[in-house]
């Protein structure tokens, strides 16, 4: 039977529907503050001992996440690990899959970016931040404003939150160039291109949407030469982690105006500093690393392990499986 090791706010969301794996799983519950319990008994971290765990996203930043994953590194039956996040930096996968243990993703939160994506680039395009101050002053002032239709998007990063964020801009008239190491073409991009390519695609572009993972080869790949070689008047999203951009770099192409304006959801530090001087920048929209709160990620992320647990159960291949090199190159990042 799988000892399977989850937090307690979870297991009361989908309780129902572990019924249908009655017999073949053993719930252990993880608090909000820590305490492991198994069929009323308190367990600790050492007595756990998980055959899998599943780190939903409700238990990032409470002390009851850090006990379930500890009590997974501390497992020496340990399989299989789900997590409710997409990246996979963090140290602590590294080590789990060091461990020998498989890791699968959450990817439920990709809905929820990429509309965070549309809404920063429209609010952009369409001067929502002039309109409101036109509304606040009772100025009756017709502002023309840029249409999406017809503009290119270069996604830097393909996974399931880039193409999310390809389908919807397409769906709105941009023309998509997606940027991924797989060159197969997908229906939510016009095009397929590499990394390589992007000193000429980048002259080309409306919008640049960061969304890779952190790796040796993207860090800070929004650099001094990105910069130079994006179109006057663009705008950069990142969504994807902050290490992708050099920041006093973006401060200063900002000053020339290529790009226009970005939008920003990650920061080299996070939180971001008081004294950073992106808070009061006339060319930055930025927010606290929330672009995935959407209201239906939790749910989404809920479903996805649900059918990963049947999946893996039943010896099937399980989604979003993390390859073990790619986590070990994050990592290092």
């Amino acid at each position: 039977m799988m000892r399977l090791t989850m937090f307690e706010a979870a297991h009361r969301r989908v309780a129902d529907r572990l019924a249908a794996f009655e017999g073949q799983i053993e719930p252990v519950l993880v608090s909000a503050e820590g305490v492991i319990r198994l069929d009323g008994q308190t367990l600790d971290e050492d007595t756990a001992q998980p055959t899998a765990g599943w780190a939903s996203a409700d238990a990032f930043g409470a002390p009851g996440g850090r006990t379930l994953l500890v009590s997974c590194l501390k497992s020496g039956q340990l399989a299989w690990v789900h997590s409710g996040a997409a990246g996979v930096d963090n140290p602590v996968w590294a080590q789990l899959v060091a461990k020998g243990a498989r890791l699968s993703t959450g990817h439920g939160q990709a809905i929820s970016i990429a509309e965070y994506v549309i809404s920063g680039v429209m609010q952009h395009l369409q001067r929502w931040p002039e309109r409101r101050l036109e509304q606040a002053g009772r100025r009756w002032t017709r502002l023309p404003y840029r249409e999406v239709m017809g503009t290119r998007w270069l996604v830097i990063g393909f996974g399931a939150i880039g193409e999310a964020v390809g389908e919807r801009a397409r769906a709105l008239g941009a023309h998509v160039t997606a940027v991924r190491r797989n060159p197969a073409p997908h229906a939510a991009a016009d095009r397929m291109a590499q990394l390589a390519e992007l000193p000429a695609l980048l002259p080309e572009v409306d919008v640049v949407v960061l969304a890779a993972p952190l790796t040796p080869e993207t860090k800070r790949l929004a650099n001094d030469g990105f910069f130079a070689a994006m179109k006057p008047r663009s705008v950069l999203v990142n969504v994807g982690r902050g290490g992708l951009v050099d920041e006093p770099a973006l401060l200063a192409a900002l000053g020339r105006g290529a790009p226009e304006h970005v939008v920003l959801d990650v920061f080299a530090e996070e939180p971001l500093p008081a004294e950073s001087p992106l808070w009061t920048h006339p060319g930055v929209t930025l927010t606290a690393h929330a672009s995935a709160f959407g209201s239906g990620q939790t749910a989404r992320n809920d479903a996805l392990f649900l059918e990963n647990l049947r999946r893996y159960l039943a010896g099937e291949p399980l989604l979003y499986e993390a390859n073990p090199a790619d986590v070990a190159a994050q990592a290092s990042a």
